[in-house]
């Protein structure tokens, strides 16, 4: 996840048998050797500041929307929700300001000097529109933003089509390129689906090319106006995962979202694995081969086990909670409890947090402590959130270590 790295030789088990991370580097905080329990408290909570926004993505989890929707969360309400997180203690965890757009949120600048005089970190995750100016980005870190967001899901025409705005794709390079000379922490957002696949080796080079140095891949959910996207195979899953390592091998920090099964994969494959795969990973190897040249680095094997509901939060506009944003099963509403009393203690919550609750293949898997599948994907094909993640190909032994 955002600004994370784990090294999977430092897990150790508590007395609930969760993994305990021992080792965080967060490139924007710093932090020393340290143990973070994700039962006790997130590392992140992803905030829906608003669903309002001007793009209409064909993928997102909400239907495009110009104004704030009925209940969203006045700013009273949204400043007591955020006075509650110092209560998980130091470090606290980082809030993800995203939406729709969360430049349109009423009075988000002032939310964001509230985040800045409590000294709790907070990252941004605007959407690429009329809002973002180079005003904006100079206020970004004027107030102290952890690091920013931007999506780009493909070169021109597939990154138009999949917002749903002619021009957004220059706009984007434009405001990539204006974080990027103003020295503030960026990464870039991508979302796998059929149509932006084959453009992956186009957005690792020009995410090379401008300097960034982290790369999150959304792989997606049927949610939203995802519903009606075409899925890829498990098979294709398999092969993005493993083209997502080697790509890590151009020094670039690879974190998927929605795909825990990566966290397998680097570490059958370790640092210097050979890679094998099928024809979708072949085509994406060579393709980005012929753009970049060959990798020159180990593969960064690096993540950290978090998973919907473990080290992650996902607080809607209207202060409905979430085990993420794309597992649609609340567990509670920051406007009636503390963000750390629904976290801490919600059943829901602390049942899916223990692998060993874990149903079918899933519950099985060797692997189920630093991946465990997708719980929001589970969810989506079969209405079970403990159930089996229909996008893993792996075939598990049949007694869990």
């Amino acid at each position: 996840m955002d600004r994370l790295r784990f090294d999977h030789r430092v897990i150790t088990e508590n007395g609930n048998k969760q993994p305990l991370v021992m080792v965080i580097n967060l490139s924007s905080i710093s932090m020393a050797m340290m143990s973070y329990d994700f039962n006790s408290k997130p590392l992140l909570i992803f905030w829906e500041t608003t669903k309002a926004c001007g793009l209409k993505c064909e993928h997102c989890r909400a239907s495009a929307i110009l104004d704030a929707l009925p209940g969203e969360m006045t700013f009273d309400q949204s400043i007591n929700f955020l006075s509650h997180i110092k209560e998980f203690g130091k470090p606290y965890p980082i809030v993800i300001l995203t939406g729709g757009d969360m430049l349109r949120k009423h009075r988000i600048w002032d939310i964001m000097d509230y985040l800045r005089s409590q000294e709790i970190p907070f990252s941004v995750s605007p959407a690429v529109t009329d809002l973002l100016t180079h005003e904006a980005i100079l206020k970004f870190k004027e107030f102290g933003v952890s690091s920013v967001s931007i999506s780009l899901d493909g070169m021109r025409e597939v990154h138009e089509k999949v917002r749903g705005v002619a021009g957004v794709y220059d706009d984007t390079v434009k405001a990539i390129e204006d974080l990027i000379s103003t020295g503030i922490s960026m990464q870039i957002n991508t979302v796998v689906m059929r149509s932006t696949v084959h453009d992956l080796p186009h957005v690792l080079k020009l995410i090379i090319d401008k300097g960034v140095k982290v790369w999150e891949v959304f792989f997606l959910i049927k949610t939203g106006r995802g519903i009606d996207r075409e899925d890829l195979s498990p098979e294709e899953y398999e092969n993005v995962n493993k083209f997502l390592l080697f790509a890590t091998g151009y020094g670039i920090r690879i974190r998927t979202v929605e795909s825990p099964i990566y966290r397998r994969i680097t570490m059958q494959y370790g640092k210097n694995g050979l890679i094998k795969g099928g024809r979708l990973f072949d085509e994406l190897r060579e393709e980005t081969v012929s753009l970049i040249g060959n990798p020159s680095k180990e593969y960064a094997s690096s993540v950290i086990p978090t998973r919907d509901g473990f080290g992650i939060i996902f607080v809607g506009h209207d202060g409905e909670v979430y085990p993420s944003g794309f597992l649609p099963y609340s567990v509670g509403n920051v406007k009636d409890r503390s963000i750390v009393d629904i976290y801490r203690n919600s059943d829901l919550l602390n049942s899916i947090r223990n692998p060993d609750n874990l149903h079918g293949k899933c519950g099985l898997c060797e692997y189920r402590k630093v991946c465990g599948g997708s719980r929001a994907r589970a969810f989506a094909y079969t209405g079970d959130p403990f159930g089996t993640d229909p996008s893993c190909i792996y075939e598990p032994s049949a007694v869990p270590e």
